[in-house]
């Protein structure tokens, strides 16, 4: 029996041929037999001619072979199999064999290929993954403004950032000119092209896209590149040498230091890393995220490789904004779905900036540009109040098109406790009574586990029986100036919730603390908070000496009633005045805020702290601190608890001689009623006696602040009573129909009491806005 191998071999020719090129005898059976087989064998060829993807759904009649790779490469006839990439993207089983089969010459490259890939990657190093990595042509785009057109490059070409930055229709990349002739632009672009933007094709690609050279490679070494939409092909995303696999994850926990960023600020967590705020997980898509592309859900791989890429480049360079043509030529990624994902990068780049990942902060944007598209820009919104809240909503959206350089100090832990009568108080001591301190707030902390809103107490009592229970229980007696030293620590406690302790919830007074908090150093903003502010209201339509009377929002658009008279209208308006304002209902809204709103508004308390700060002749507590930052006033007694307790050297450079102290808890009710010069005595009398053994000079200015009877502020910052719930401040941030919206620290649930709440606040307002 004759083996197919035998037949095709056969087949070559149609008469066995003699030396003397004198045909055989042979019988009339061998004749009519050997007739009848080449008939045959006709026919199969000609229904054979062709072959289809064997995909299903995909488009492609008379696929081509993109490789080219073996002698008998089928290109654009038949092969007994196609190998589908997309639609529009095919390799032959010739190319196949060529590279996958051992005694074939391309089967060096490909293991070659495949030790790299598995020992940097966690995907299956397929043949597949193989040819879209290392054998799928480049595709670039003319960057000629009138023209545009997608091109495919020749197989040998690297893509780069730099060609892709200036590739024009026609250029010659091995010398960067352009063909002479005619004009290459004018040629037709590739009818493939065109099908990458439909929905369906993205659904036939096999392979998602992994990113070659990312500049987010360097910050997430210490992940699988192909977990993060990068390529583990590339000599960046290479792991060190003998490296297992086991311990990916685990070699690098801390940030990665890159060139130019500063290591605390850092857009991806670290594997194993606590949370840290204003990171997200590289390797994760975020439920926001997933709301807005849902066609990610399943395999998020493109999603995060051009994430990742656009938060890399904006944390590398935060002083311009970052626009679409700046991302496009970093996108280094083989084949077709090079157009998609930079078609997909504008899309994503333009959420990250509502959201307020990138493109936000002091950003100047010339008025010519925007950083959203026009759809965006046909909204009206007034903005009531011009606080960090305000502002930074009001910066953002017009950086949006909507209507409407700072040194920093970091700051030393050194804080020596200095008892009146001038002696430094004993760091033991202070380090004793530290542990005792958070001793107690850890037995609130087990306490409150099982408590409910109802079984709520003030803080203050809760330490105070704790404390107690402690003394009886253990027998241990603290000294006189042990008592002193714990109760500058409460006052310290006080600062923090901005509040007397007993007002304050024991169950939910660290609230926030559930949630990821920034990492990093305490820094001082030397030139102080108007370096941000002013930055933020320039070029901002800010109207001063109006206070709102009232809000309307029963009509199609909103009407704002300040208290001359004049109704100013708008589509949308950001309310980010202050909770002490909304309790007093100093704003009157119809219809009025609803029930639930003003529920959690009341449950809040407004917090009150003062300041002081003074400036000197010269600076006249060098010499007993020794550098440090700051130092602390040990109370005499509790009943002067919170009265300039820390003194803050504003000015570390010594230039001005300022110090700062602040006035919490009680203590601010002893100074309420007195004027500024009397406050001034208070404060002078304790520096004096803190530094009794010298000459303490006259402050050449002071200023005291008076936030609980400033009519607009009449606060410090927020903090949740006794029986209220870190909740309310989420019900306070929920807007009204998509019309009226809140901001400021009090609607800020994970940052709550700080500038920086207030911000991220109205950042995040800014993005709800720009997106109803």
């Amino acid at each position: 029996m004759s083996t197919g191998r035998v037949r095709t071999k056969k087949k070559s020719s149609s008469l066995d041929q003699s030396p003397d090129n004198l045909p055989l005898r042979s019988s009339g059976r061998q004749v009519k037999k050997k007739a009848a087989e080449a008939a045959e064998d006709d026919d199969d060829a000609s229904e054979k001619k062709y072959r289809k993807c064997e995909k299903a759904g995909c488009t492609a009649t008379c696929p081509v072979c993109f490789a080219s790779a073996a002698e008998r490469c089928a290109k654009n006839g038949y092969t007994s199999r196609w190998y589908h990439l997309s639609c529009g993207e095919h390799f032959c089983n010739e190319c196949f064999d060529h590279y996958y089969r051992s005694h074939k010459d391309g089967y060096e490259k490909y293991t070659a290929w495949k030790r790299i890939w598995t020992s940097n990657g966690k995907s299956e190093p397929s043949p597949k993954a193989f040819m879209a990595d290392q054998q799928l042509p480049y595709w670039v785009q003319c960057t000629k403004p009138e023209c545009g057109k997608w091109r495919q490059l020749t197989k040998e070409i690297q893509l780069t950032s730099q060609i892709a930055k200036t590739y024009r229709c026609g250029m010659k990349l091995n010398n960067s000119t352009k063909i002479e002739g005619s004009d290459q632009c004018s040629m037709p672009e590739d009818l493939r092209v065109a099908e990458v933007s439909d929905h369906w094709w993205y659904s036939m690609l096999i392979l998602p896209p992994l990113l070659k050279d990312s500049v987010a490679a360097p910050l997430l070494s210490a992940y699988y590149p192909d977990c993060v939409g990068m390529s583990p092909s590339c000599t960046s995303t290479n792991r060190l040498l003998g490296e297992s696999n086991a311990v990916k994850v685990e070699h690098i926990k801390s940030a990665p230091n890159v060139a130019g960023m500063n290591r605390y600020f850092q857009p991806f967590y670290q594997p194993n890393e606590c949370g840290k705020a204003l990171c997200v997980r590289p390797d994760v898509m975020e439920l926001d995220e997933l709301y807005e592309f849902p066609e990610y859900s399943r395999d998020p791989t493109m999603y995060l490789a051009l994430r990742n890429l656009i938060l890399s480049l904006w944390y590398t360079n935060c002083k311009e904004a970052l626009t679409p043509h700046k991302c496009t030529h970093r996108i280094i990624v083989r084949g077709l779905v090079r157009i998609r994902c930079v078609q997909e990068m504008e899309r994503i780049l333009y959420f990250m900036a509502r959201k307020g990942l990138i493109n936000t902060g002091i950003l100047s944007v010339s008025p010519d540009q925007h950083l959203l598209p026009k759809e965006y820009h046909n909204k009206s919104v007034i903005i009531v109040g011009a606080g960090p809240a305000g502002l930074a909503a009001a910066r953002q959206l017009h950086n949006f098109g909507i209507k409407l350089g700072i040194k920093m100090h970091k700051l030393g832990e050194r804080c020596d406790l200095i008892q009146e009568g001038g002696r430094i108080t004993d760091p033991t001591i202070d380090k004793r009574m530290d542990f005792h301190f958070n001793a107690i707030l850890d037995v609130v902390s087990e306490w409150r586990k099982d408590k409910t809103q109802h079984q709520d107490v003030p803080l203050g009592e809760k330490i105070q029986e704790i404390y107690k229970a402690f003394i009886q229980e253990s027998g241990i007696q603290f000294s006189d100036l042990e008592e002193k030293v714990l109760q500058f620590h409460l006052s310290n406690l006080e600062y923090a919730c901005g509040s007397d302790l007993h007002q304050v919830s024991a169950r939910s007074w660290d609230h926030n603390e559930f949630f990821a908090q920034f990492a990093g150093d305490h820094t001082l903003l030397t030139p102080g908070y108007s370096t941000i502010i002013d930055k933020l209201a320039e070029g901002v339509d800010i109207r001063l000496k109006l206070p709102v009377h009232s809000i309307d929002y029963s009509g199609e658009e909103v009407q704002v009633t300040t208290a001359d008279g004049t109704v100013w209208t708008a589509q949308k308006v950001l309310v980010t005045v202050p909770l002490a304002l909304l309790q007093k209902n100093a704003i009157q809204f119809n219809p009025p805020l609803p029930e639930r709103k003003m529920k959690a508004i009341n449950s809040l308390g407004a917090g009150v702290i003062e300041k002081v700060a003074l400036q000197f002749p010269y600076r006249f507590w060098d010499s007993k601190i020794q550098g440090a930052d700051f130092f602390g006033h040990v109370p005499p007694s509790s009943s002067k608890r919170g009265l300039f307790s820390v003194f803050y050297d504003m000015d570390p450079q010594g230039k001005y001689s300022v110090l700062m102290s602040v006035v919490t808890g009680d203590a601010v009710t002893t100074i309420k009623n007195l004027d500024d010069k009397q406050v001034l005595q208070l404060c002078m009398t304790v520096l004096r006696e803190l530094f009794k053994e010298q000459e303490v000079p006259d402050p050449v200015k002071y200023f005291v602040t008076r936030w609980n009877k400033d009519p607009w502020i009449q606060m410090a910052y927020s903090f949740v009573k006794t029986g209220g719930s870190g909740e309310a401040y989420d019900v306070i941030a929920e807007d009204i129909q998509g019309t009226i919206f809140f901001a400021g620290e009090a609607t800020n649930r994970h940052f709550p009491q700080t500038v920086t709440g207030a911000y991220l606040s109205g950042v995040r307002e800014a993005s709800k806005i720009a997106a109803f």
